[in-house]
């Protein structure tokens, strides 16, 4: 059954809070992939913010130690800049420091469809390992930083420290659950029910790093999230300005205030009764 934690794995694999969600962004966001800058200093895991996040509970210090070894490289990406484009030989798995992703694939005949939306705090690139390659494009909603995880360095180490390789099973169990998720809320819900859904599963991921329950700005444009959500983008902005008239968000372009937290979550509840 599709509930409220499951609304939670729609999009997620889990590492870290940041500013940049506060700062406006322009509407419209360029397909073309600008260049990226990857910086070679040493990041030590041990000395980063995010490592409750991103690292599994626990872990002593000479284990905390060796993970130091597996982040390589931190990679900077435009906004717009793909991190990965499908086809690409699979190597590495990337920790989103700062900033939004989003991840699609484009059929044969050019349309894009949206496969989900990472932020800080989430791993990207786990597509890649059943076939060696990429299968999707992940692409840049705004300026970005990622850590460069090197997959024969996470493979090396989750075989020395079991805490580790725990912790990788569960992040590749959840993109299953998230994957179960989306498709429950393709098949059965209405219109109002995906975009209640998709609203609070963003509210809980932002809360959870630190930020407003009831404020968010939407680093996606509306015809993103109508890809995403199986909706064309006229029911996307329908739905918004109904939610906005019945007095349950008010919307000023992409910054979105909830006025009645109840009243959305009883649409999405609609959904799992």
């Amino acid at each position: 059954m599709f509930n409220a934690n499951a609304a939670h794995e729609i999009t997620s694999h889990e590492i870290h809070p940041q500013e940049a969600y506060n700062q406006p962004q322009d509407q419209r966001l360029p397909r073309t992939a600008p260049m990226q800058a990857e910086s070679s200093f040493k990041v030590a895991c041990s000395n980063c913010n995010l490592r409750e996040l991103c690292l599994p509970i626990g872990l002593s210090t000479d284990e905390m130690n060796q993970l130091d070894g597996m982040v390589a490289t931190r990679k900077k990406v435009k906004q717009g800049g793909h991190l990965f484009s499908s086809g690409d030989p699979f190597t590495t798995l990337y920790a989103i420091r700062t900033g939004f992703f989003k991840t699609c694939v484009v059929s044969e005949d050019g349309r894009e469809q949206v496969t989900g939306f990472q932020m800080a705090g989430e791993i990207m690139g786990l597509d890649g390992i059943v076939s060696d390659k990429h299968n999707c494009n992940a692409i840049a909603l705004e300026d970005a930083e990622v850590c460069v995880m090197p997959f024969n360095h996470v493979e090396d180490l989750s075989r020395q420290i079991p805490m580790l390789q725990r912790h990788v099973h569960k992040i590749m169990s959840r993109e299953i659950v998230r994957e179960n998720g989306v498709m429950m809320l393709l098949a059965n819900m209405r219109a109002e029910e995906r975009l209640a859904a998709f609203l609070l599963n963003l509210l809980q991921r932002l809360h959870a790093r630190g930020y407003s329950k009831s404020e968010l700005i939407l680093r996606m444009t509306r015809e993103e999230i109508g890809s995403y959500l199986g909706m064309k983008l006229e029911t996307v902005s329908r739905t918004f300005s109904k939610f906005s008239d019945d007095g349950i968000i008010e919307v000023k372009q992409k910054n979105i205030r909830i006025l009645d937290h109840e009243k959305l979550q009883a649409i999405f509840n609609a959904s799992t009764c």
